[in-house]
């Protein structure tokens, strides 16, 4: 790999901060220390620093010459699990951990922003977006609103996502849909309470989510094209307190998720319609609420040209797939995409034994890709601005 002499030099410092973040999470808009760090080494290398989008999001801005303007992006933010590692960077705070390598993310552009700063081998403009809030709370939509391309304006922005499963050394990306689309839903199910010996007496909203459950997996089996690719997942479930009770309500709460703008739109309105259906069915009542979403990743494709030429110009061509498949996972990354070109690529974190998907309690980011993840942003901004891409 190709990794520039000056990151390579710099190898110990960015594992000790990654380390440190790592030990000290903080969940969505409650990054205030690993805001602080970032803004500080960002201050200390000479960039003009400016904090306050989305209550803890950081720009750092780097200008030389005329030239155009590339946005780098990186979330800070960590997940409410509880971490299983014992090694002795692990997460220092009950139930917070870094399960998704967010840690590693800042890492890595913290130490382009420093080489690139020091170098000043570039003519342009690069922002450099620490972004707070991405796992479920929309933070990137959220520094959109409070004007990041407004008062950062760039002609293009990229971001970079570590992936479990794919080796280091490794990139992957895609034109058009990269990344599933997310909407979270709560469903409410109310029935009638009554003794567990006299179930004629109520209506059982306990059978009623169950019935629920079961149907809604008939959407994508039955209403979506099967060319087209969705997921329907019910992952929670509350109801009742005792052994002899029916209560009068249970709640579910899951999410759908797919690539298609389409077929997007008719999962929430089949959610609904099943849910209805099967509990007015059992004389129950069912509603459906829709507290969340994020729009699909879709990238450019001259965007993931200019990425997979940068790429494999470190790693080599063997080691990029440029038209890997889609994944489902969800980024609000989708945002800025919608408002920018640009793309988003995954870099590998591992494969094999030892290693595990992300948000998983025994996660951890892998040390190995710091310098080469650092390296592609560097590699990326100089290319895009000597030949800018849309």
């Amino acid at each position: 790999m190709n990794i520039i002499p000056e990151i390579a030099a710099n190898r110990d410092k960015l594992i000790a901060l990654r380390r440190d973040i790592h030990a000290h999470p903080e969940l969505a808009y409650e990054e205030e220390r690993t805001a602080n760090l970032v803004a500080e080494c960002l201050t200390e290398w000479g960039l003009e620093v400016h904090r306050g989008l989305a209550t803890t999001g950081v720009v750092g801005t780097l200008s030389t010459g005329d030239g155009p303007a590339i946005g780098l992006r990186a979330d800070m933010d960590a997940l409410p699990l509880q971490e299983t590692n014992v090694f002795s960077h692990r997460s220092r705070y009950d139930g917070k951990m870094h399960a998704c390598g967010h840690d590693g993310h800042t890492v890595m552009l913290l130490g382009a922003a420093r080489f690139l700063a020091e170098s000043e081998e570039f003519a342009g403009t690069i922002r450099f977006i620490f972004q707070p809030a991405e796992e479920a709370a929309g933070g990137a939509k959220v520094m959109m609103d409070d004007g990041l391309f407004k008062l950062f304006p760039v002609e293009a922005v990229f971001g970079m996502h570590n992936w479990p499963g794919l080796d280091v050394g490794r990139f992957a990306m895609r034109p058009g849909a990269m990344m599933a689309s997310l909407d979270c839903f709560d469903i409410v199910i109310e029935g009638r309470g009554a003794h567990g010996a006299l179930p004629h007496q109520g209506v059982d909203p306990v059978h009623a989510a169950a019935q629920v459950v079961t149907a809604l997996q008939s959407i994508v089996s039955r209403n979506i094209d099967p060319l087209h690719a969705a997921v329907v997942s019910v992952t929670r479930i509350h109801g009742g307190d005792a052994y002899n009770i029916i209560p009068d309500q249970v709640l579910l709460g899951g999410g759908i998720r797919c690539f298609d703008r389409e077929v997007r739109e008719l999962l929430k309105v089949r959610v609904a319609e099943v849910v209805e259906g099967v509990c007015i069915g059992l004389g129950a009542r069912g509603a459906v609420e829709f507290v969340s979403g994020y729009p699909a990743v879709v990238n450019r494709p001259a965007a993931v040209g200019l990425a997979a030429d940068v790429a494999a110009a470190i790693v080599g061509t063997e080691n990029v797939d440029a038209q890997s498949d889609p994944v489902l996972f969800s980024e609000d990354f989708a945002y800025m995409l919608e408002a920018k070109p640009g793309c988003n690529v995954l870099i590998g974190n591992g494969a094999g034994d030892g290693t595990c998907m992300i948000h998983n309690p025994g996660y951890d980011f892998n040390d190995d890709v710091v310098t080469l993840g650092a390296t592609y942003w560097v590699k990326l901004a100089q290319a895009f601005l000597r030949d800018p891409v849309s």
